[in-house]
């Protein structure tokens, strides 16, 4: 079931008017991958009447206009990337192509599109109900934030957007109680994983606004204060001041049982682009999550590059067996499967099934992280449920592959003593589809530390292991490793260091390399901003010159001169 676009829709329906209208930067894709579809689908369970507006003209009210007013509220999400990462690259050069959008051409998506979607509903419908911002753009934007794109600290993106409420996180429960209290005329201000603006200070107050913009370490304490407050168990109401008003950010909302997230999953998704969209072109993002299945949300790895902790959450809660079994049954009977799930995965794929125990009942740890600088021996992880997983969907009617597509934790694998060595014999034999996607990131242990990501000797561990039993499969595969280039600390000296060893110890040139994004809320970024480690205060080297970024990569990317290959003169013949 595709939810309405159109009024003729709405009317199929037998819908006289929506209670909510929800806005994205993405085309419509009904897929559990789509963080739009899942929220419209989620309410509508619950008997709230939805539309969704993808993709909207920003220059007539054709599009904002076509489904008329809401009765609750306007629902804004940017879409499944920051609309800045998606129309820019780390150099700050526009993108010519996005895979959201039909036919792929990038000129569909405006910058900052959560604060132009909300001007845009604005200009067209004076004192309407109210605007409430989600998905990953409002998320990670939610404080004080230093943005890249514009070389500055922002204020947080609920005063830019001049919205009502944030919903923040993954919102599955937050979105049906915020409905349901709008719907009873009852004040939302104090559900959980909710932000608003307050005339009066509330919670445990961040560095202000002004602070964070003059005094790079009222930033650092901010972030800090901000970080420490993202998990639902221990965390607490936090307000930061901005010019005479406060932004309010309640506690995260607890995450989602293994029952709710099997009845979420249990909604009826379309896996497709929606007709309305589909006369514009295809949408080549369609093509990776079409017949791939969702596993598990959220990632204890924590890198200091990556926003997964703070959007999804720190703890890893996953579906139960019969949950994912339905859903490759359902995906099996598709007309145009051909029989390859193309990912079991999450995150991290081979995060499925395990948690530590004390997480789960006293909340993530302060003092330490879970997999750095190594694995916490509380976590203990075991690769039997995802192993066994695998094989049940191997076994279903009309399945002939399984393939794992997205990265492997090769430490996890390494630390399962019981299980890690089967598990990777199993993957590597069946499940891997040529390429196996691992993310060293680099190798140099200071740029490593400041990463937060393991030591490198592991890796050389794991590539050996993965050539034998390749080579025991009686197949020519290969690892996919994943780079990063001028992160805070690195420098041309580290680049060179790391080609140096891709090429002696790994015997190959790296394709998969990407310049470092100062994305908001990660600990990378404050790094980039205040050219400090925030945990030591020391200084380090940050590469801001986009030139020697692009030199960095080059470095590692460029492939050695052929043997036996003489360069010409230019009049040689």
């Amino acid at each position: 079931m595709f939810l309405p676009t159109t009024l003729k829709e709405v009317k199929q329906f037998n819908w006289k008017q929506l209670d909510v209208i929800l806005i994205t930067g993405d085309a419509y894709i009904d897929s559990p991958f789509i963080g739009v579809a899942i929220i419209g689908k989620i309410l509508v369970d619950k008997g709230f009447r939805v539309g969704i507006i993808a993709q909207p003209d920003m220059n007539t009210n054709t599009d904002i206009s076509r489904l008329g007013e809401p009765a609750l509220f306007w629902g804004i999400t940017g879409g499944c990337v920051d609309s800045m990462v998606a129309n820019y690259t780390a150099t700050k050069k526009r993108r010519k192509k996005d895979d959201y959008t039909p036919g792929g051409i990038n000129n569909r998506r405006p910058d900052r599109a959560v604060i132009a979607y909300s001007n845009l509903v604005r200009k067209y419908f004076k004192k309407t109900r109210p605007i409430v911002l989600g998905g990953i753009e409002a998320s990670l934007r939610r404080i004080a934030h230093y943005d890249f794109w514009s070389n500055k600290i922002r204020r947080s993106i609920l005063f830019d957007a001049k919205a009502d409420y944030l919903l923040f996180g993954m919102a599955h429960a937050s979105i049906i109680k915020f409905a349901t209290a709008l719907r009873e005329n009852k004040n939302p201000d104090i559900l959980n994983g909710i932000a608003f603006i307050s005339k009066e200070k509330k919670g445990k107050e961040l560095p202000s606004f002004e602070a964070v913009q003059k005094n790079r370490d009222d930033y650092i304490k901010s972030f800090h204060i901000f970080y420490e407050n993202n998990d639902p168990i221990t965390a607490q109401r936090l307000c930061q001041q901005h010019n005479g008003r406060f932004l309010v950010l309640n506690p995260p909302e607890p995450y989602s049982t293994t029952k709710e997230l099997d009845h979420i999953h249990s909604l009826e998704f379309e896996r497709d682009l929606h007709p309305f969209y589909k006369k514009s072109g295809t949408v080549r993002a369609l093509s990776t999550i079409r017949f791939s299945i969702p596993i598990h949300y959220g990632c204890y790895g924590e890198c200091n590059f990556c926003a997964i902790s703070i959007h999804q959450g720190q703890t890893v809660r996953f579906r139960s067996e019969d949950s994912i079994i339905n859903e490759a049954k359902a995906i099996s009977n598709l007309k145009d499967f051909k029989g390859y799930i193309t990912d079991l995965g999450g995150p991290t794929a081979n995060m499925y099934g395990f948690e530590c125990k004390k997480k789960l009942k006293k909340g993530a740890c302060q003092d330490k992280r879970c997999l750095f600088p190594e694995p916490c021996k509380s976590l203990a992880p075991d690769h039997s449920k995802h192993m066994r997983l695998i094989k049940k969907i191997e076994k279903l009617p009309g399945i002939k592959k399984v393939f794992i597509s997205s990265g492997i934790r090769y430490d996890l694998i390494l630390n399962d003593k019981k299980n890690g060595p089967a598990y990777l014999e199993k993957i590597v034999k069946d499940n891997v589809s040529g390429q196996m996607k691992i993310a060293p990131e680099h190798t140099m242990p200071h740029v490593l530390n400041l990463m937060g990501k393991q030591n490198i000797d592991m890796l050389l561990q794991f590539k050996n292991r993965f050539d034998v039993l390749s080579k025991k499969a009686g197949k020519k595969q290969f690892l996919t490793y994943y780079l990063i280039a001028a992160h805070p600390g690195c420098s041309m000296k580290d680049m060179n260091a790391l080609k140096q060893f891709t090429t002696q110890k790994l015997k190959m040139t790296p394709e998969q390399v990407q310049i470092f994004t100062p994305s908001p809320s990660t600990y990378s970024t404050l790094m980039y901003y205040t050219g400090l480690d925030p945990f030591s205060m020391t200084p380090i080297f940050v590469e801001k010159n986009p030139v020697d970024k692009e030199k960095q990569k080059k470095a590692v990317t460029k492939k050695p001169p052929r043997q036996g290959y003489k360069k010409r003169k230019p009049y040689d013949r």
